[in-house]
């Protein structure tokens, strides 16, 4: 488990995590959501002991990560896939941290031939794509078996083939009870990959909890096809709802419930081919979420 407890961060006049306080469960898949600027990065470098916190304190099973003895066979992160040095290939790399940990290098061979770059483990690091160099500190997270592993954007540069192993790897090292937290800008992945999302804004807590309880109450819309679009849509604005033409003649309807729309519809004689809610994406909840806690927003169109 991960605990973070009041944590604060300042650099100068910069308040960039503000009394934070999460839990980060075993057995499950947590994202960690948040606009840019909003402190995530710097909170996974506190849980990590790479950086020092103004107050507050952030533990992994209990301890500092600074307390941990062999802390590799405890944690596993990929803060930033090209922190290696590029002169060095990746068996040497890994080779480097098994013995700084008491891990057996029979291990890097396992690793290597697990992320699939056993083919290029001679190879030197900077000539690796950035996809590769996910790979490489993955296989580096994995090395000593942790219990506890944290991803900060682990799928940026891979392909759809790795991002969907990615993804079923996540699944599977949180079925074996480990605690998995990742931290990622794509909604649409952490929609499928995350079975608990923790959102901060500003550096400061907003919410935490299942995609289903966050999604649960946002309002989503009706998407609604028929053989008269137009006055439909004419009935249902005279009904107070907001409805706007889509795709194929079909209409997105808010503020009413299919119940609703099917019988103004009804009342208007105009027959219905579809009828479905449609609940609050992911995306849509975060925009809401943090919409007062962008750093740097977009104002509008010129002139607006």
């Amino acid at each position: 488990m991960i605990k973070v407890e009041h944590l604060s961060k300042r650099y100068r006049k910069t308040l960039a995590v503000d009394d934070l306080e999460f839990e980060v469960r075993p057995g499950v898949v947590t994202g960690f959501l948040g606009p840019n600027g909003s402190g995530k990065s710097t909170t996974m470098r506190i849980i990590l002991g790479l950086d020092h916190p103004t107050s507050g304190r952030a533990t992994i099973k209990g301890q500092k990560y600074g307390e941990i003895a062999d802390p590799l066979h405890v944690v596993g992160a990929l803060l930033d896939a090209k922190a290696v040095h590029p002169g060095r290939s990746a068996r040497s790399h890994l080779r480097a941290l098994a013995a700084s940990n008491r891990i057996a290098f029979r291990r890097v061979d396992d690793v290597l031939e697990f992320v699939g770059i056993s083919a290029v483990a001679d190879k030197r690091v900077g000539e690796y794509s950035l996809g590769m160099s996910q790979r490489l500190g993955i296989a580096a997270a994995l090395l000593g078996d942790p219990e506890v592993l944290l991803f900060d954007e682990p799928v940026n540069g891979l392909d759809p083939e790795g991002i969907r192993w990615i993804r079923e790897l996540f699944r599977s090292l949180a079925s074996e009870g480990r605690t998995v937290f990742v931290s990622s800008h794509l909604m649409s992945e952490m929609a499928v990959s995350a079975d608990q999302i923790v959102v901060i804004g500003r550096g400061r807590f907003i919410t935490q909890g299942s995609l289903e309880s966050l999604t649960a109450n946002a309002q989503g819309f009706v998407y609604v096809r028929s053989g008269d679009p137009a006055q439909l849509l004419r009935a249902l604005v005279a009904r107070g709802a907001v409805a706007s033409p889509v795709n194929d003649g079909a209409l997105s309807v808010s503020g009413l419930t299919t119940d609703d729309v099917g019988r103004i519809a009804f009342a208007s004689g105009v027959t219905l081919f579809e009828l479905t809610p449609q609940r609050a994406s992911l995306e849509e909840v975060f925009m809401e979420l943090t919409a007062d806690s962008v750093e740097y927003g977009s104002p509008g169109r010129p002139g607006e």
